[in-house]
């Protein structure tokens, strides 16, 4: 029986901070421009949402591939493989509003930027699990636009906090989807090594820009607003599951 958590050979190279400036992000470098008008801002924003939601973007980095080819599929593991990637998709749907909600209320410059160096690297996230989900033969949510603005909306209301809270309000979100990931890898059908890599990637991901967002200065977050963020995931990777 092949080891669930085995090795995996990840063309995706680590190290992502260093790299992400090279790749081509969704979420418009236009934001980086101070001198844009709240209308341009906007408009900007609108464009982000309408690629991220309409259109299956270009990884920078290739998909990960697994170390052994897996196993063939049945239908009761393509369906649940699919369920849980789908989720997996909806949840790159959400970094992508979290980050451009951010990177819009920014006070610092150079926050900002990072917030679209985030956004660039889950960029391939979304550009992968995406691909999976073709092959697998599944769909994405359709739900997708109420999964994207409820999460725009909250990164609203994170950047308005202010930007150490804002900071603390990702690695809180990049914590719990880590964990998430982990739960997924267990879950995953054993033979479906494909999508075990790609979990495995964004997993090392989720946990590099959290150690980043604490670097820059982020603050923990309180009791009670961790325990909304987990109730909220929970009805969203739940609903998405299934549709």
């Amino acid at each position: 029986m092949p080891d669930k958590k085995g090795p995996y050979v990840v063309s995706a190279q680590r190290g992502v901070h260093r790299t992400a400036r090279r790749r081509r992000a969704i979420l418009p470098t236009l934001l980086n421009n101070i001198r844009l008008s709240p209308g341009d801002r906007l408009l900007a924003v609108v464009d982000h949402a309408l690629r991220a939601l309409t259109t299956t973007p270009q990884a920078a980095r290739p998909k990960p591939i697994p170390s052994r080819p897996g196993d063939a599929l049945d239908d009761v593991e393509r369906r649940e493989a699919g369920a849980l990637m789908r989720v997996n998709h909806v949840g790159e749907v959400c970094a992508q509003a979290l980050y451009s909600a951010q990177a819009l209320a920014a006070s610092d410059p150079g926050l900002r930027r990072q917030f679209q160096q985030a956004a660039a690297e889950e960029t391939d996230h979304l550009a992968w699990t995406a691909e999976r989900l073709a092959e697998l033969g599944a769909r994405p949510s359709l739900l997708n636009p109420l999964w994207y603005a409820g999460a725009f909306a909250i990164g609203l209301v994170a950047a308005r906090a202010g930007d150490a809270r804002s900071l603390g309000f990702l690695v809180e979100t990049e914590r719990q989807v880590e964990r998430h990931l982990e739960g997924h890898l267990d879950r995953l059908p054993l033979g479906d090594e494909a999508s075990r890599a790609i979990v495995a990637q964004m997993k090392d991901d989720e946990a590099g820009h959290a150690m980043a967002a604490e670097h820059a200065g982020a603050v923990p977050l309180p009791a009670p607003v961790r325990w909304a963020m987990r109730a909220a995931a929970k009805v969203m990777t739940t609903t998405a599951h299934y549709v």
